[in-house]
């Protein structure tokens, strides 16, 4: 008899948080992906007023409050078109158990589960978690997941594969012409695509598609959550869209290991779906400038970094050592690795973070490059 389960071996803690729990506290911290916007005020309201008119004292649905997912469907008849029923939907406990539990009910063991590298350390660990068998692949120059790439590596043992657009860690948005492929891709091989859309509203250039746009067939699964867009990431509140018999199944996962989603998260979710957007937009923009001011310095340090078209990440090429020289002068960032193999040679930064800070850091990287090079 084993101690521990191989699943769990195979597993093991996130490079980011070990690159952050390892900086001093005095460190600027570009290691997080997490907005450093407060949640917006009538978010905040729509918790207290549930707590307040007693609406949080009990269980939800398992699959969320009726209201919450009301409001969730809403919004992608809005901004997509699409005719989502509430019942189609289940309100998670993040992003992240959105991606855990759209596993679970759809990889079996040994299935393999295509998805970018480098990537979210997630996709690779929840896969194996699964009993799943991970197949990263390698991305295009501008660090966008290459559609011809994914259908060459789908075999019969192929369960799904994994979109994410705008991409952490590369920033990176998938073109129009590519999301129509992934979904042409679900549809021909029947096979799932799972569509990670948690950075969805964080976008600088382009414009950000579904898959579940264009699919013909139910193949299409998308993921996504409050904690990006309005800065919720400690509210733990995502959600997870599909057909209804897609869902049946994802709810057994989650009803045996969430039960439900946060009740005072999910009326604070709904309040922010439905309120003014104003926040989002004032966000996004100073995303963008700090962007520019992050392109601008990593350049003028020497070093190529892809335009990152979302998010709020930038992935430099850097030189041997340069992570461990920033680290040491004071700055943390991720290396590439930590996102797969493919990552190797490249850093992650975020750019979450005040523009005082971040001027501060690009200096720091500047004099850091000058010092390995």
């Amino acid at each position: 008899m084993t101690e521990f389960s191989q699943r769990v071996e195979q597993v093991s803690i996130s490079g980011i948080r070990e690159v952050f729990e390892a900086a001093g506290d005095d460190a600027i911290n570009l290691g997080l992906g997490q907005p450093d916007f407060p949640t917006p005020a009538h978010a905040r309201r729509g918790a207290i007023e549930a707590i307040e008119n007693g609406l949080t004292d009990a269980y939800t649905s398992n699959k969320g409050t009726e209201s919450l997912r009301e409001a969730i469907a809403a919004k992608y008849d809005r901004d997509y078109g699409l005719e989502v029923e509430p019942r189609d939907i289940i309100a998670t406990s993040g992003g992240s158990e959105a991606l855990h539990i759209a596993l679970e009910a759809h990889v079996d063991p040994g299935e393999e589960v295509i998805f970018p590298d480098p990537g979210f350390v997630s996709y690779d660990a929840l896969t194996k978690l699964a009993g799943g068998t991970p197949k990263p692949v390698g991305l295009r120059e501008d660090l966008t997941l290459d559609p011809e790439t994914v259908e060459e590596n789908i075999t019969e043992d192929t369960a799904a594969f994994v979109v994410n657009s705008p991409a952490n860690p590369t920033g990176a948005v998938q073109s129009e012409a590519d999301i129509r492929e992934f979904a042409r891709i679900a549809d021909e091989h029947d096979v799932l695509c799972i569509s990670d859309e948690v950075y969805e509203k964080i976008v600088f250039d382009g414009v950000h598609r579904s898959p579940m746009e264009f699919a013909e067939t139910d193949n299409v699964v998308v993921v996504s959550a409050c904690s990006k867009t309005y800065s919720m990431t400690g509210w733990r509140l995502g959600w997870v869209v599909g057909s209804n018999r897609r869902i049946e199944r994802m709810l057994r996962v989650h009803q045996y290991g969430q039960a439900c989603a946060s009740a005072p998260a999910q009326y604070a979710a709904e309040a922010a779906l439905t309120g003014p957007q104003d926040p989002v937009d004032e966000m996004v923009d100073a995303f963008e400038e700090r962007r520019d001011v992050v392109l601008d310095g990593l350049e003028d340090a020497g070093l190529e970094v892809p335009t990152p078209s979302g998010a709020f990440y930038a992935m430099p090429k850097v030189p041997e050592g340069w992570v461990d020289e920033v680290l040491d002068r004071g700055v943390v960032v991720v290396p590439g690795d930590a996102f797969g193999e493919h990552g190797e040679g490249y850093a992650r930064l975020s750019y979450a973070t005040g523009m005082e800070d971040l001027k501060e850091a690009l200096e720091i990287m500047d004099e850091a490059t000058r010092a390995v090079q």
